[in-house]
């Protein structure tokens, strides 16, 4: 196994602590920096290994498996919890779901047509743009739901699920021919 996979491990080895931490962190101040802690050093890990396997030559197919899964449960993780605790609309969620859902598969019919459908830029922003709007969620949301700054979720909301949504319809438009409605 190589260090960059190792480093993956490590990040989705981190998501049940974070996830504890964070949804024991009501009333703990400490459990809240813990999670927030947490979720920084994982998020972290996603540029570490990337930049280990590239420098190294250590791309692995487990890697490209792993890496971008263990990315979308270490979010995924966060925003559940923000929609049990009815921050975060369950409609957000789901818009973030079915883009990464509908994201996969088309990477996975270019694969198996022999078409390998990179990171684009805006995806690469969706994924920095929603890291940092759930770092500063995890940082304050006891302070939105004490204060009732609900335009505060909103702008979180916003910053997450716009870019989610350009992204994924960039994917689509870039790659269309390669779901190839017609017969031939």
């Amino acid at each position: 196994m190589t260090t960059a996979s190792k480093i993956t491990l490590v990040r989705v080895a981190m998501i049940p602590a974070f996830l504890l931490a964070f949804l024991l962190s009501p009333g703990h101040t400490w459990l809240k920096w813990l999670a927030l802690a947490l979720f920084i050093i994982a998020s972290l890990t996603d540029y570490v290994d990337g930049h280990v396997a590239r420098k190294y030559n250590q791309v692995s197919d487990f890697g490209k498996f792993l890496d971008p899964l263990a990315d979308k449960l270490l979010v995924i993780a966060a925003m559940c919890v923000f929609c049990q605790w009815g921050l975060m609309p369950a409609w957000a969620l789901v818009i973030v779901l079915t883009r990464e859902f509908s994201v996969t598969g088309l990477r996975l019919i270019a694969v198996q047509k022999g078409r390998v459908i990179a990171a684009g830029w805006s995806g690469k922003v969706k994924t920095f743009s929603t890291m940092v709007a759930l770092c500063v969620w995890i940082a304050f949301y006891d302070q939105i739901a004490l204060h009732g700054w609900t335009w505060a979720n909103w702008v979180l909301v916003l910053i997450i699920v716009l870019p989610t949504i350009y992204s994924g319809v960039e994917y689509f438009i870039q790659n269309w021919d390669v779901l190839e409605l017609r017969k031939k």
